[in-house]
Order: structure tokens, then sequence, then C-alpha cells
């Protein structure tokens, strides 16, 4: 009977150092730790293309936050703010205008209705993010290249993103759904140059 009781101390003492162990960080072990995206360091350039020509801008970071687990990027997201979209290459006042007021209309990105657009990261694999983007109220996958460096405290992070815009239910002026549509044809995939800057 005492044999029986001092195995089942023996038992119990070593599962709970075998707890205390598995909770424990090994030597060495980085923290995971949460960085806020400074919105005003951080960038976004679109560029959109057509067949007679193309148009560019910029459009606003309005939030994010990325995950560092010592020198790597493991996670994070960040808000477009699709109500700031300008366009830097149209000099003539009227038509600038005129043209911005189309592209966050029903045509196209319908601003009031969808005034953000996000991409929080599911998975990175070396210098490969893959992440769900949320746009004109549409959710996709995507996967694409990005250069990530981290110096005194923040992280910087730049990638050049292309999007496929009728993935998003925007088919304004596609080819593939207007074939006979000639040279007022504009691209599907446009592209947004991303730099975000986050720090504690």
């Amino acid at each position: 009977m005492k044999a029986i009781k001092f195995i089942a101390i023996v038992l119990l003492a070593t599962l709970f150092v075998n707890v205390s162990v598995a909770g424990t960080p090994k030597k060495g072990e980085k923290k995971a730790v949460t960085l806020t995206v400074d919105t005003k360091a951080s960038k976004i350039h679109w560029l959109a293309k057509k067949v007679t020509g193309q148009h560019e801008g910029t459009i606003n970071v309005a939030s994010g936050s990325l995950v560092a687990n010592g020198m790597k990027l493991t996670g994070g997201e960040f808000v477009i703010d699709m109500k700031s979209i300008v366009c830097t290459d149209l000099t003539d006042e009227g038509y600038n205008k005129k043209f911005i007021g189309h592209i966050t209309q029903g045509d196209f990105f319908e601003v009031e209705k969808y005034p953000t657009s996000t991409f929080k990261i599911t998975k990175v694999d070396g210098t490969n993010l893959t992440g769900n983007l949320t746009m004109h109220g549409v959710t996709k996958s995507i996967t694409f290249p990005a250069k990530v460096a981290m110096v005194g405290g923040k992280v910087s992070a730049t990638a050049s993103i292309p999007v496929d815009r009728t993935d998003f239910g925007v088919k304004y002026g596609s080819k593939k759904f207007f074939e006979s549509i000639g040279d007022k044809a504009i691209d599907d995939v446009f592209n947004l140059d991303i730099t975000l800057v986050a720090g504690k």
C-alpha cells in the first residue's frame, strides 16, 4: 500500500515539473510585440492603367499594427481610408475633381458605402506575405513579396501589390465583362505601392 502511494506521489511530482517547464519561455526566446502603424510616416501610391493612358495618386493609411517576434514580422493588419483617394497627375482642377468623383462613386469603389479597405496578414513565408484583403465589401486572400526592415525598435515594410479590381466586384470598363469596349477599356489590375512604418 505504501509503495502504491509512493508511486502516485512521484507521478504527480513529475507531472507538475513537466507542466511548469512547458509554460516557461525557453532561454533566449523572444516575445511577440505589437507595434502601432505611424499613419503619417506610412504611405500608399496607386497606379491604374487604361488603353489610352494611366493615372496615379495617393491614398492614406487610416490605422494599423504590425506584430514582430525578434527580427521577424509575424502578423499585422492595416486600414485604408478610401475617402482619401487623390489623383496627382491631373493638373486641371475641374477634370481632377470629375475623375475622383467618378472613381469614388457607383461605377468604382462606392466610398460612401465602403469607406475603408483592410488587409490582415494570415501567413508569413520567408519574404512572402499572405493575407485577406477586404475591398468594396469583398474579401479575397492574396499573396505578394514584401521587404521588411527592423531598425531601432521600428518596423518598415514595403510591398508592391497588384490588385484585380474585378475580384472585388468593380467591373466598369473591364474587357472581361464588356468585350466591345475597344480603346475605352480600363485595365483590371491596378497597383498599390505600400510603405508601412510601425513602432511602440
